[in-house]
C-alpha cells in the first residue's frame, strides 16, 4: 500500500540528507520526494510516499518523529487531502500535427509553455493517474524528454496542519 507523509522540518542545511539517509539506511523506499519552504521561512515541508504496509508506515513515522529538526509528521492515509503532481514534457512535432497535442492539452487541462520547429513543451499538473494517462497519449508523437516533481500534497481539514508552529 501507497501512503503519503508530510513532513514540517527546520528550514537548514542537511535537513534532507539526515531523512533520507534515515530512510535508507531502514531499507524504506521513497517513491516520491518534494521538499519546498512554506510560507514561514523558518520551516520547510517534505512530502513524500513511501510503500508498505501500517506497520512500516508507522516506523517510517516514529523514525520521523526521532529527529530532532522534524517539527510534526503527519500521515495522510485516511484523511480527505488534495495530491498534485507536476510534469513538463517535451513532445515532437515532426510526424504528426500541432493541433493533435494541442487539442489534447486543452482537454488535460494542460498548457503548451515553449514551442519550436521540431517540438512543443507541454507543463501539467493533476494526480498521478492523470500524469500517466497523458504521458501514454503522448508516446505516439515521441517523447523527447520528460520531468516530473514528486507528489505535493494538504490536507483539506484546515485546522489539521497548523504550520505556524
Amino acid at each position: 500500500m501507497r501512503h503519503v507523509l508530510s513532513a514540517l522540518v527546520m528550514n537548514q542545511p542537511g535537513v534532507l540528507a539526515h531523512i533520507s539517509g534515515m530512510l535508507a539506511s531502514r531499507a524504506f523506499n521513497i517513491e516520491s520526494l518534494a521538499v519546498g519552504e512554506t510560507d514561514n521561512p523558518e520551516f520547510s515541508r517534505i512530502t513524500f510516499v513511501v510503500s508498505g504496509d501500517d506497520r512500516v508506515l508507522d516506523q517510517v513515522r516514529k523514525q520521523l518523529e526521532k529527529i530532532v529538526t522534524v517539527v510534526k509528521v503527519i500521515d495522510y492515509s485516511n484523511k480527505d487531502f488534495v495530491e498534485r503532481d507536476l510534469m513538463l514534457i517535451k513532445v515532437s512535432t515532426e510526424s504528426r500535427p500541432r493541433s493533435e497535442i494541442k487539442e489534447l492539452c486543452e482537454i488535460f487541462r494542460g498548457k503548451i509553455v515553449d514551442v519550436s520547429s521540431g517540438h512543443v513543451m507541454i507543463e501539467i499538473s493533476g494526480q498521478e493517474s492523470k500524469i500517466n494517462a497523458f504521458i501514454e497519449l503522448m508516446r505516439p508523437f515521441g517523447i523527447l524528454e520528460l520531468v516530473r516533481t514528486g507528489r505535493i500534497a494538504l490536507l483539506r481539514d484546515d485546522l489539521a496542519e497548523d504550520e505556524n508552529v
